[in-house]
């Protein structure tokens, strides 16, 4: 093929665009990983120094060996995942469906719902050996997984049901949205999904959240007055301190706030109350309210907003191009509407190019948590929160030997040695270990 009728042909140009992007990406993220496969195992026979005298050496073997079980599905997910997609783009699949279901239920609004549904629940039949593999094999054998086949088809019904409920109607809104309002529609939309993702934070914590799990009040008189101090010595309020069931799915621990405004909610995992002291309670809490202290939630919601506006503009020229459809393998419907193939083409395709620039993320996500800690530091003790946090590495067996390159390119939280270092220079103690 001449490279004159390439550059002059739009669908050409994208689908080999679309093809080098998708290459480019894969042998990325397979060297990525075969580095942190390397690097961890290399390192798996000996604890860092800095960690000699508070991690054992089984601790630092079982998260080798689980990041290493991780990283090894990962790459098969990674295959499969990329098979996946080009069976739905360049090889014909979403074209294939669409025309099925153009052929049972004609061109319009239920056709174009049925498009989106189907693509969901394949694409769900697609995942599940995986994951159920990744709960009842993986997280099990390492001891993590506390989740019966009963609550696991519990939750399969219940996220199910929400998807139906509330999906579908966002779906229909969205579609009309597109084939009712004009060449602008893209802004309405975004003003709905934004609308609509602000409304989640506000419902999520007392609607959807027990749906799924038991959130109790604190009740530890002691913990429950000390958290309300920090809170008052920090100015911040919530509606609420929980304790949420997290012990009846898995092992791992964690604490969060959730909501918007004045609906916000701490919650503790029952799991993480078990494990770590009030004082450390304290200091995970402080490095959480360090995150609003700094706008870390609000600045992140402004770039959602931003990204997403951008994106649907983006959506909203490209829907309109006859090349953008062919040039990732799907013949446009030619006696109606389009809208639903644009939507699902363009959430296929955005991932491909967009992973090249996760990396400027990433490392804003990880000074995001440095500035939490730093706050955390000054509001607590530094010592505390690195006893916490090696607890948490520890419980959760996350690897304290990491290979740098994929941390940079990975990682929403920065390296445990790095983290602990740096926190510990705000406030050190003489001769406290790490």
């Amino acid at each position: 093929m001449p490279d004159t009728q390439l550059f002059s042909d739009p669908s050409l140009l994208l689908t080999s665009a679309f093809a080098s992007a998708l290459v480019l990406s894969l042998l990325l993220k397979f060297w990525l990983s075969s580095r942190q496969i390397r690097h961890v195992a290399r390192h798996r026979d000996q604890v860092p120094a800095a960690f000699a005298q508070t991690i054992s050496l089984a601790a630092h073997h079982k998260a080798a060996d689980y990041t290493l079980a991780k990283a090894r599905l990962g790459l098969l997910e990674l295959a499969v995942g990329s098979t996946v997609l080009l069976g739905w783009t360049l090889l014909g699949g979403l074209s294939a469906l669409n025309q099925a279901l153009l052929s049972w239920l004609g061109a319009g609004m239920l056709q174009q719902l049925a498009l989106l549904a189907g693509f969901v629940v394949i694409n769900g039949l697609i995942d599940l050996p995986l994951s159920l593999h990744q709960t009842f094999v993986l997280e099990a054998r390492f001891g993590f997984n506390k989740m019966s086949v009963r609550l696991w088809l519990a939750d399969l019904v219940k996220s199910s049901l929400m998807g139906v409920l509330i999906g579908l109607p966002i779906a229909a809104l969205m579609l009309w949205l597109m084939g009712a309002s004009g060449g602008l529609w893209w802004l309405w939309a975004w003003c709905v999904w934004m609308g609509f993702n602000l409304l989640l934070l506000v419902i999520y914590p007392t609607l959807i959240a027990p749906l799924f799990n038991q959130f109790t009040p604190l009740e530890d008189a002691v913990l429950k007055q000390r958290v309300n101090q920090l809170m008052q010595r920090c100015g911040f309020s919530a509606k609420g301190l929980f304790v949420m069931d997290g012990s009846k799915r898995s092992a791992h621990a964690n604490a969060y706030f959730t909501g918007f405004g004045a609906a916000k909610r701490v919650v503790f995992y029952d799991t993480l109350l078990a494990k770590l002291s009030p004082p450390e309670v304290d200091a995970v809490l402080a490095h959480e309210l360090g995150h609003f202290r700094h706008r870390h939630i609000q600045k992140r919601i402004a770039s959602m907003f931003a990204i997403s506006l951008a994106g649907f503009a983006l959506l909203g020229w490209l829907a309109q191009q006859v090349w953008f459809y062919t040039g990732l393998g799907v013949q446009p419907n030619v006696a109606g509407p389009n809208d639903a193939l644009a939507l699902l083409l363009f959430m296929l395709a955005l991932p491909v190019f967009g992973f090249f620039v996760a990396p400027i993320f990433a490392q804003l996500s990880r000074q995001h948590e440095f500035e939490a800690d730093a706050y955390a530091v000054a509001q607590t003790s530094g010592p505390d929160l690195a006893a916490a946090l090696l607890k948490m590495y520890q419980d959760n067996a996350s690897t304290l030997t990491p290979d740098p390159v994929y941390v940079a390119f990975y990682y929403s939280h920065p390296g445990a040695s790095e983290r602990l270092a740096r926190m510990l220079a705000h406030a050190p103690v003489a001769g406290q270990p790490i």
